[in-house]
């Protein structure tokens, strides 16, 4: 018989409690996310009434000043008034397109087919991925310091071990071979770079390259190239790809669309596949497997990549790095004119890294307590230096217009004046 105390049931049933999440949820921390969402602590000094200036994202989008090249929209828009795009795609990518990005990222020294092309939500999908196929619980991978966040809020969720080796500021921010190579142990999964370098601006030289797939070699350990920043190089400075330089080193390299082609909200990514030596066997299929749990990224988005790589003009990536290189030396000269603060030249990408002499002024604690400050007294914002596990030093963006760098460096001038000691 139904029980008639129904009342009682559902106040019993209503008391749920806090519901536990997952030891993945629980695992995955993005500090940088952390630091942009948390509210700005009231602090004794008076807050500034100024219009925010943020120094903070890498999205070059965001002020309007550098905006995709029209034959990036026009590509999109051919490919939605085809109809031929509104289906699901394969998962790991429309073959033509898989061609396409083969086609423009082949060398002699690195051939690459369709078949070793993965599409990937974003360049941020593909470094899920590749982490989580060389990866699992238990293993260890081996990043940069200071390096890309992501790195180590993804090998964390997954419960791999993130081992840090240190760059070198001196050096334009060279990894520490002997440091990097005392990492590697039998449960090493992979060892990744990034070249060029978010949040360094570094771009490393073939010799350094050469280094990095040495230690792969000894110790046969597969590489995961970031090449994200790809081609996005300074004046007198020569972008190589990692995978130009082995003929032996596994090399998962990543790549897209979102920095150089100025779109990094469309979520397109890729991973181009370089096993010569054929050690991939078993990581292709898992790569493989891994595109299937979201049946590849937009098919509309990527349809539009023939066109792009075809149609956007040679002339378009040297304006794009000259504009990129005029502000990056406006940043450089306006912080460097600022006692306390130094910048570490940048060669590429889309950021400065500044030292902060913490001894020269008085009441700041750290990079954090830096960064909380100024955004409270001058309406700043730029992101700790423990953002990217390398404390005392800030991030900068570049990307803001020419005005907007010189009001943000005289905010941050007078910023410094009030606390120097």
């Amino acid at each position: 018989m139904p029980s008639t105390n129904g009342t009682n049931a559902v106040q019993k049933s209503s008391s749920w409690g806090a519901i536990p999440t997952s030891d993945v949820a629980r695992r995955t921390f993005n500090p940088i996310r952390d630091i942009l969402t948390r509210p700005v602590r009231p602090l004794a000094s008076p807050k500034s009434s100024k219009d925010l200036l943020s120094l903070s994202i890498g999205d070059p989008t965001v002020f309007g000043n550098f905006k995709a090249h029209p034959v990036v929209a026009e590509a999109v828009e051919e490919a939605a008034a085809s109809y031929r795009f509104n289906g699901y795609p394969p998962s790991v990518g429309l073959a033509h397109v898989r061609e396409a990005i083969a086609n423009k990222y082949t060398h002699p020294d690195a051939p690459l087919t369709a078949n070793d092309v993965v599409m990937t939500s974003g360049c941020s999908g593909a470094v899920e991925m590749a982490i989580s196929v060389l990866c699992g619980a238990g293993k260890n991978i081996l990043l940069p310091r200071p390096g890309f966040c992501l790195y180590n809020t993804i090998a964390g969720s997954q419960n791999v071990e993130a081992r840090l080796y240190n760059l070198v500021a001196e050096k334009n921010w060279e990894a520490d071979i002997e440091h990097m190579e005392s990492l590697i142990d039998e449960n090493t999964g992979a060892i990744l770079i990034n070249n060029p370098s978010n949040p360094c601006g570094s771009n490393y030289t073939k010799a350094h390259l050469r280094a990095i797939l040495a230690v792969c070699e000894r110790h046969r350990v597969p590489l995961i190239s970031d090449e994200i920043y790809a081609d996005m190089v300074f004046s007198g400075q020569t972008f190589t790809s990692t995978a130009w330089l082995t003929a032996t080193v596994p090399i998962l390299t990543l790549g897209g669309l979102a920095k150089q082609w100025l779109v990094p909200g469309w979520r397109i990514g890729w991973i181009l596949i370089h096993d010569r030596a054929n050690a991939f066997e078993h990581v292709r299929q898992g790569l493989v497997a891994l595109s299937t749990i979201i049946n590849g990224p937009c098919a509309l988005v990527q349809a539009a990549i023939p066109k792009i790589f075809a149609k956007v003009p040679d002339t378009y990536l040297p304006e794009l790095n000259r504009q990129l290189e005029s502000n990056a030396r406006i940043l450089e000269t306006e912080i460097n004119n600022i006692p306390g603060l130094n910048v570490i030249t940048p060669q590429g990408a889309m950021y400065v890294m500044v030292k902060i002499d913490l001894a020269a002024f008085a009441g700041i604690t750290s990079d954090a307590d830096f960064c909380h400050k100024l955004k409270w007294e001058e309406s700043v914002e730029i992101l700790p230096g423990e953002c990217f596990s390398y404390p005392g030093t800030v991030r900068l963006v570049i990307t803001p217009p020419h005005d907007i760098l010189r009001a943000a460096s005289a905010r941050i001038a007078a910023f410094c004046q009030r606390h120097r000691k």
